[in-house]
C-alpha cells in the first residue's frame, strides 16, 4: 500500500491542529478570561473567599440599580435587595443570581433593610432617608407599618431631623430598634406595633449609629451591638440601652454588623486612607470581638492587645464602597455596594 510521504503527513497534520486551533482559540481565551477573572482570591487565615464580580444576572436595562443599599436572605434562600432606584426597590434573587423578581417604586431613600419571621411569615424593615420613614412591608411589597419621627422622645422638633438607617427586630419580642444614623444619633425602641418605648445615645455617644444587631450569641448576655461609623468602632449596650463596651475597628468605616454562626460580619465603606478611590473591604470579628480576616484589606494585626490600623488592598478593585453583607449558609458573602457606578452587588465564595 502506498503511503503518503512523512513530512507531507506532518504538515497535513499540523495544519489541521492549526486550524482547530484558531478556530477553538476565541473560545479557550474567553474561558481562560473568565476564570482569570473570578480566580481573585482575598481574605485571611481560615476565612479566604474568591470574588465574583459577576453573579447578578440582572438586566440592566430592564432593572436598574442606583446605590445598593442592603441585602438580606429568607426562609427560601432568596437574596432580597434593597436599592434606591426607584424602578425596582426591591430585587430578589436565588443564590446562584438569576433575579427572581422585583418591586416598589417609592422609596427613593432606601437605605435599611431587616428582615424578621412573625409565626409562618416574614416581614422586611425598610429604613427611607427621604421619607423620614421607617416601613415594615410584607414580601410582596404591601406596607403593614409605618414609622415617623420620634416626637415622643422630645428630641425631635420637625420630621426632617430623623433620618433613619437601620433597625434590627428582636426575635421573641417583636420589638423594633431603629438607628437614626444620619439624623440626631438616637437609637429609638418601639414594641412590634411601632408604640415608643424608650431611646439612648444622640450625637454625645456615636457619630453615625450607621446600623444595629440584637447579638444573642451569648445567650445569658443578649446586648446590642451598634455602629459608631465616624469613629471607626462599634460599640455594645444592653437591650435597654445601658453602655457595655467599645470595640475599635481602626482605620475601617464600618456599616452595620452581621451575624452569622460564631462570627460578625460587617462591610467597611472606606478606610483612612484618601490617596486613592474605591478603599472599601470586608471584615469578620470572632466571637471576642477580635478582627480575624478583612477580605480585600491589609491582614488583622493586633500588638499589645489593639488592632492596627487596616487598609484596602490596592489590588482588589472589584469591592469599592461595600455597604452591607449578607451572608449565606455556606457562608459565602454577598455585597451590595454605595457609589459603585450602578453596579450589581457580587459574591465572595468562601474558600
Amino acid at each position: 500500500m502506498k503511503t503518503e510521504p512523512k513530512p507531507r503527513r506532518d504538515f497535513l497534520k499540523n495544519s489541521g491542529k492549526a486550524i482547530l486551533a484558531g478556530t477553538l482559540l476565541p473560545n479557550i481565551w474567553v474561558k481562560k478570561s473568565f476564570a482569570a477573572k473570578h480566580s481573585i482570591e482575598t481574605g485571611h487565615a481560615s476565612h479566604r473567599y474568591r470574588i465574583n464580580p459577576e453573579w447578578s444576572q440582572a438586566d440592566t436595562e430592564k432593572y436598574p440599580v442606583n446605590d445598593c443599599h442592603e441585602m438580606v436572605q429568607d426562609a427560601k434562600g432568596r437574596l432580597i435587595l434593597l436599592t434606591n432606584e426607584t424602578k425596582n426597590n426591591i430585587l430578589i434573587y436565588d443564590r446562584s443570581g438569576k433575579l427572581l423578581e422585583s418591586w416598589g417604586t417609592g422609596y427613593p431613600g432606601g437605605h435599611g433593610l431587616s428582615i424578621c419571621d412573625e409565626g409562618s411569615e416574614q416581614f422586611l424593615f425598610i429604613t427611607d432617608t427621604n421619607r423620614h420613614q421607617v416601613i415594615k412591608t410584607d414580601l410582596k411589597g404591601r406596607e403593614i407599618l409605618k414609622i415617623d419621627y420620634p416626637k415622643e422622645t422630645g428630641e425631635y422638633e420637625y420630621p426632617r431631623q430623623f433620618v433613619p438607617t437601620e433597625t434590627a427586630i428582636h426575635p421573641d419580642t417583636g420589638d423594633i430598634y431603629v438607628a437614626d444614623g444620619y439624623g440626631l444619633n438616637f437609637i429609638i425602641q418601639y414594641d412590634a406595633k411601632g408604640k415608643y418605648i424608650r431611646h439612648f445615645g444622640g450625637k454625645e455617644a456615636f457619630n453615625c449609629c450607621h446600623g444595629i444587631l440584637i447579638d444573642l450569641r451569648n445567650s445569658s448576655k443578649p446586648s446590642l451591638m451598634i455602629t459608631d461609623r465616624g469613629n471607626m468602632q462599634f460599640k455594645r449596650f444592653t437591650l435597654e440601652g445601658q453602655y457595655i463596651s467599645t470595640i475599635p475597628t481602626p482605620g475601617s468605616f464600618v456599616c452595620r454588623p452581621v451575624v452569622r454562626g460564631r462570627n460578625v460580619y460587617a462591610a467597611v465603606y472606606r478606610s483612612t486612607s484618601q490617596d486613592y478611590p474605591n478603599s472599601g473591604y470586608i471584615t469578620i470579628l470572632d466571637e471576642n470581638d477580635r478582627v480575624i480576616s478583612s477580605p480585600g484589606a491589609t491582614a488583622p494585626v493586633y500588638r499589645n492587645g489593639s488592632l492596627e490600623e487596616q487598609r484596602k488592598d490596592r489590588t482588589i478593585t472589584a469591592l469599592m464602597h461595600p455597604h452591607d453583607v449578607c451572608v449565606d449558609k455556606d457562608e459565602n458573602i454577598f455585597v451590595p455596594q454605595w457609589n459603585s457606578k450602578k453596579t450589581y452587588p457580587l459574591m465572595l465564595e468562601r474558600i
